[in-house]
This record gives C-alpha cells, structure tokens and sequence, in this order.
C-alpha cells in the first residue's frame, strides 16, 4: 500500500518541518541507512514546547501522546528528504529518550507513542528494534527525544 494513501486512510496530516536549531542537518544518509536527529514535541501554534518531567509534571498518558507527535515529525522529514516514504524499506532502530523523575521506570510507556505509529503507517516495516532510556534532563527541559533509524530502497 502507498503510505500516502494510508496516512490519508489514517487521517493523518504530516506537520511542516521544523526549522532545525544549530548546525546540524535533520537527516542524513549513508549506504541504504538514513539517520534522523533527535526531535523534540512540537510546540502549539502559540505559546512555548512542552516542557517537563514524567511523571512529575507531565503523565505518561501526555508523554505517550508527545512521542507519537514526535513520530509524524519524523516522518515528516523523512518524507521531506526522500520525496517519497514508499521508499521507506524498514523502520531499524528507535532511540527515544524520557526527562523523568529518578524513580520513573516506565519509559518504553512513552516512546510506545512512536513506535505504535511507525507500525499503524508502515505495518511491518514500521516494527523496530529500540531503546527507551531515562534522561536526567533533555534540552528545553522537553519531555521527549525521539531519533530514528531507517533503510530505504
């Protein structure tokens, strides 16, 4: 199926790609692997990003649903840089990341967000190794960073 049409089929609408902060590209690519940096949630059309520790001031319910809104960006610059996410082979590894609490412990909870997305739009090739690991802080004092790996054709 073409992933244009699922995400349609979905009701989903990519967000535009955020500008990126520093000197640093959003992807890169190397062989048949495409590298995406970390990317935080995005912020409302006004006011500032999340910000927050999970549990604390943030629940794992709104952190879930912020590394799903991290995965559209993902998935909005992979269709930015290849033109095409038909060329999407295989979703490889995710890295998310979780600014908790010392004692919060459920971090594979929140980046579920993510990679229940990467599955409901690119099926089995949306299945992927990864990691869900604790963070002591993360820029902006956001709740989530998500990065990804992906092989295209």
């Amino acid at each position: 199926m073409k992933i244009e049409q699922r995400l349609k089929e979905l009701g989903i609408e990519l967000p535009p790609v955020p500008q990126a902060a520093g000197n640093y590209v959003h992807a890169v690519q190397t062989g048949k692997l495409v590298y995406l940096a970390g990317k935080g949630p995005p912020g409302p059309t006004s006011g500032p990003r999340p910000s927050g520790k999970v549990p604390k001031d943030i629940s794992v319910e709104d952190a879930y649903k912020h590394a799903r809104a991290i995965g559209l960006v993902l998935i909005a610059v992979l269709k930015d840089f290849l033109g095409d996410l038909d060329r999407v082979e295989r979703v490889v590894k995710v890295l998310g990341m979780v600014n908790g609490t010392p004692e919060f412990g459920d971090q594979p909870k929140v980046i579920n967000g993510c990679s229940d997305l990467f599955v409901e739009v690119f099926g089995d090739k949306g299945r992927h190794a990864r990691s869900a690991v604790g963070m002591g802080s993360l820029p902006s004092g956001i709740p989530v960073e998500i990065e990804a790996i992906v092989e295209v054709r």
